[in-house]
């Protein structure tokens, strides 16, 4: 099979199969009253049900084991999937009783540490103690951030669906191992979700999704990273740029507003860009193509290692310009600071 017709086929098989689980799982959630409620910081109107993740992982993983017994599956796919698969089981028992930050924090170590051990670590220093231990933090807060972009209909995956899309493509076309077929297959699965999770959305996906769709997407994005640090640190920082934008933006607004990181709250990026006065819809678009730009120039890099700190610079550049501008929009609405917020880990609003 060639890379081309791979790549095509993962997408389209796994839109198909989410796009068809979500409902009889969004049913499930209804009965069992795995639901999302309005509050004070949260931006949906409505309860929402739950386990849309599931549709995510189902597809992903479904068609990323059909695909590989024709283009080849190896044990380094197995790695990267089974961690997904444990990350993904952590959100659930997130979504269904909510666990303890140090719980939740505890897992994705363990997990991360797991997977950086057997050989997927950035090529930083050459060191394999260093490089695992920034793997290993990095896999952490990044999946973590992207569990944040969970946040509004279709953004968290529109984000990723726009960015494993750009990198499956250039991943196909370099012949990068376990990652050419798992991000195209993760790229369809977001698209299939959309179907449904689309304005206004009939199902969130969870810490399930989440967690999932973000481990997925940090390591396959360091599976496929040049050696050295400033291309590798340039493929994941790109990789990761809305997320990482958007934690910034939110970790600095809460400390300024003396609020705890681990408290709910509509100041990301998409809540603000909404008081803007943009629809839903054009939200997710605008931080869509924003982390599609940011993966072509990350995928330029893999072609390219050589440009990676113009590159770098750029990126850091463009991303703190956007977070002064963010700052300066409106974060917490009135009804929202006279709300006391619960200490947990993420919820839907991160």
């Amino acid at each position: 099979m060639t890379p081309a017709l791979a790549g095509g086929a993962a997408v389209l098989l796994a839109a198909g199969i989410t796009a068809v689980s979500v409902e009889p799982l969004r049913r499930l959630a209804l009965r069992l009253g795995l639901t999302d409620h309005p509050g004070p910081t949260k931006a949906h109107a409505r309860p929402t049900a739950y386990l849309g993740g599931l549709g995510i992982v189902l597809g992903t993983v479904g068609a990323a084991a059909v695909v590989g017994t024709w283009s080849g599956w190896t044990w380094r796919s197995t790695v990267l999937v089974s961690g997904a698969l444990v990350v993904a089981g952590l959100g659930l028992a997130d979504d269904i009783t909510p666990l303890r930050p140090s719980t939740r924090l505890l897992v994705e170590s363990a997990v991360a540490s797991a997977v950086a051990l057997v050989g997927f670590r950035l090529p930083l220093s050459g060191l394999w103690w260093v490089d695992s231990a920034v793997t290993v933090a990095c896999v952490v807060v990044l999946t973590n951030s992207f569990n944040l972009l969970d946040n509004m209909d279709a953004a968290a995956a529109s984000i990723v669906a726009s960015t494993a899309g750009v990198l499956g493509a250039a991943a196909l076309w370099l012949g990068a191992g376990p990652s050419a077929i798992l991000l195209p297959c993760l790229a369809g699965a977001c698209v299939g979700f959309l179907v449904h999770n689309r304005p206004p959305a009939r199902i969130f996906m969870g810490d399930a999704g989440s967690l999932f769709i973000g481990f997925l997407l940090i390591t396959c994005a360091i599976s496929v990273a040049p050696a050295g640090a400033a291309p590798a640190a340039a493929v994941l920082l790109l990789a990761a740029f809305v997320a990482v934008i958007d934690t910034t933006l939110v970790v600095v607004s809460r400390q300024r507003a003396g609020r705890t990181l681990f408290s709910g709250g509509t100041d990301h990026a998409s809540h603000r860009l909404r008081r803007l006065g943009m629809p839903t819809g054009l939200v997710a678009g605008v931080l869509a193509l924003t982390a599609g730009v940011a993966a072509i120039l990350a995928a330029l890099v893999l072609y390219r290692p050589t440009i990676a700190p113009v590159a770098l610079g750029l990126a850091a550049v463009l991303g703190a310009g956007v977070v002064f501008a963010l700052l300066g929009l409106p974060a917490y609405p009135a009804t929202e600071v006279a709300a006391v917020s619960a200490p947990r880990t993420v919820d839907r609003e991160g």
